[in-house]
């Protein structure tokens, strides 16, 4: 009789929540039971809370990514230069738009299984879902097949792809279970492992706005990601970038897609140019179409000033179902009638800025999640100007609010809370943050 006759969940969720270390068995037997239905979503939220609090072992995370990534469908490839981009996640992060059609001009092919909302931050399916038509609903041989034709692909994760990790996925949002270095470890690497890919650039974020808000967590993070998939034989690299003020300045589905079109031109902001320039470099080095980054920094400047990447990003669009003139008529995208403006009361150095807050803000527009029914507004959104380290004078627009009928209430709640909670303001200047901590 195999020893899994005897394995009961809530014995399983009690020993991890006394802090004993979980067989490779036990594991594997809760998430199969998981994601076949015995176990049940409140049971899976008990187990989720006790390995944020009890943690994880590195056998029991080996497991864990384990267990989720053979819950489904492996792709296999031989090609080195598939390399995949993931981010932890940021208020207002677009730069997979901006990277992804940069790192394809200069010959590197693109797997994207992408993720919703979690939390304060925003998924690039939900936003890439706000232009019509594009479809994220693909299945594996449609993905497989326009990877290997066209060299770059973008899905949602579909049953096939690490199931488990989808059903845990959605949990982890509304059980406060997100922050945990080895549930973002396993769900990660369960699906990137999953697409194939020779190698892989993790975009860990550190800061107010970020899950890691240490540098040293986000370290932790980043070579818990790049271990893991040296450990499967896949290359790795990472770069630790600013979470303490949002990337660019568009927060909210449509307004950031408007932000990476005029990014896409070579006209968006500064750090989110430089930190997509920096990630495609490591895209491009890693998939062996330059020897070094310096070479590779070129060659993605390049794409982007020569036209190279938009016209990627273009193709892209109409090979899913879109119509590419939406990045010459953005207007066209849906955007909530209401715009509201809100001005610097004196002058000042920005000396904080509440990233999370403004993170949650839009998803209380109703631009996120509370719960996995909820659907999402593309057309609420905030355009936040400020960054750490700023000189603002008195009357400037720091922030442009676009909301919808019914939503006076939050408006007015951040009109009276904005210079106290979400912003703050030094008389003598403030050091900025860098852009990027590290990188690997």
């Amino acid at each position: 009789m195999d020893n899994s006759d005897f394995f009961s969940p809530v014995k399983i969720i009690a020993k991890k929540r006394d802090g004993h270390e979980l067989t490779s068995q036990e594991i594997r037997w809760f998430i199969e039971g998981f994601t076949k239905g015995p176990i049940s979503s409140a049971q899976m939220g008990a187990f989720l809370m006790a390995i944020y609090l009890k943690k994880l072992t590195e056998s029991e995370k080996v497991a864990l990514t384990d267990a989720m990534l053979y819950s489904g469908t492996i792709l296999e490839f031989s090609d080195p230069s598939i390399i995949d981009k993931h981010s932890t996640g940021g208020v207002g992060d677009k730069a997979t738009f901006l990277l992804a059609p940069i790192a394809h001009a200069c010959g590197i092919k693109i797997p994207m299984v992408a993720g919703r909302g979690l939390g304060h931050t925003g998924g690039t399916v939900d936003k890439i879902e706000a232009i019509e038509n594009f479809q994220t609903k693909l299945s594996l041989e449609e993905f497989s097949t326009s990877l290997k034709k066209y060299g770059m692909v973008l899905m949602g994760q579909t049953e096939d792809i690490a199931p488990a990790d989808k059903k845990i996925y959605a949990l982890r949002d509304v059980t406060a279970t997100v922050e945990s270095i080895e549930l973002i470890t396993a769900s990660i690497m369960s699906k990137k492992l999953a697409e194939g890919a020779a190698g892989y650039v993790f975009d860990v974020k550190t800061g107010q706005g970020a899950f890691m808000p240490t540098l040293e967590s986000s370290r932790a993070l980043a070579l818990s990601l790049c271990e893991t998939a040296k450990r499967f034989s896949r290359k790795a690299a990472y770069v630790i970038s600013d979470m303490n003020s949002p990337l660019g300045h568009a927060i909210g589905h449509s307004l950031e897609l408007m932000e990476i079109f005029e990014a896409l031109k070579g006209k968006g902001p500064k750090d989110l140019e430089d930190l997509s320039l920096t990630l495609a470099a490591k895209m491009i080095v890693l998939g062996q179409k330059a020897t070094n980054e310096a070479m590779a920094l070129e060659m993605a400047k390049e794409a982007l000033y020569s036209g190279k990447a938009l016209q990627s990003f273009r193709e892209l669009l109409e090979r899913q179902g879109a119509n590419s003139s939406i990045i010459d008529f953005p207007e066209k995208l849906p955007i909530a009638p209401i715009k509201t403006l809100f001005h610097a009361p004196k002058d000042g150095y920005v000396s904080f800025i509440d990233t999370k807050a403004l993170g949650l803000f839009l998803v209380d527009l109703g631009g996120g999640r509370k719960t996995p029914q909820d659907t999402i507004d593309f057309g609420v959104g905030l355009r936040f100007f400020p960054k750490i380290g700023s000189k603002i004078s008195k009357d400037d627009c720091v922030l442009e609010v676009y909301s919808r009928k019914g939503q006076e209430h939050l408006l007015q709640y951040l009109e009276k809370n904005l210079w106290s909670n979400f912003l703050l303001l030094s008389s003598s200047p403030t050091k900025s943050n860098p852009l990027i901590w590290e990188s690997l």
